[in-house]
């Protein structure tokens, strides 16, 4: 039996482009698929928790396993080389369509799997490396990272406080200010806080 296995991370992503991929590279290589099975999880999930698991557990010596690439089969090294020993060792045949990989029960497969998932292991790691290293550079920089302290809302608004005390001080209503600004009033109540505490005081501004 052939099974064509497609998977997507969020329900926002459609397995749509995999099928067709691995549709196309059916008709190529003259082979029908008999059951597709499709899921929506994170390939960082356990195998177990996947309908793949559920998959390998069914699945028989000599049949075959139609992905679209490798990487749909796990997010890590560990995983995908465990997976791909599991069906190794059933004699099950794993064909990838980007990779046009074919990887049965033998050493040259076992090697082809071990160096594609190495490589995109080392990638993962060499990029949150390059990561870590930028965000250290600014760091000594001076650069300020992440979310300013403080109420965000306050950042919202910089740079109109001047309009803002004016119009208060025409006595507009909170209601005219924030549509105007294009902001609800509880943003505005939020930023005059800081830089115009003693609104409060006045008892038209409400």
């Amino acid at each position: 039996m052939i099974y064509g296995y497609v998977r997507v991370s969020t329900d926002k992503q459609s397995t749509e482009n995999q099928r067709f991929e691995i549709e196309n590279f059916s008709k190529v290589k003259k082979i029908r698929i008999d059951r597709w099975v499709e899921e929506t999880i994170s390939g960082t999930s356990d195998v177990s928790d996947r309908q793949l698991g559920r998959l390998l557990k069914q699945i028989r010596r000599g049949d075959t396993l139609v992905t679209s690439e490798l990487s749909r089969l796990g997010r890590n090294l560990m995983q995908v080389m465990s997976f791909l020993h599991q069906c190794m060792e059933k004699d099950i045949v794993v064909l990838t369509v980007k990779e046009s990989y074919e990887l049965g029960n033998n050493i040259n497969s076992k090697i082809l799997a071990f160096a594609f998932s190495l490589s995109a292991e080392i990638e993962r790691n060499l990029i949150s490396q390059r990561t870590r290293e930028a965000l250290a550079r600014k760091r000594v920089e001076g650069t300020k990272l992440g979310r300013p302290k403080g109420n965000a809302v306050q950042y919202k608004l910089s740079g109109k406080e001047n309009m803002i005390r004016k119009m208060v001080s025409e006595r507009c209503s909170m209601k005219e200010i924030s549509e105007k600004l294009g902001v609800n009033r509880q943003t505005l109540r939020d930023f005059l806080r800081v830089i115009y505490p003693e609104w409060r005081k006045l008892r038209y501004f409400k």
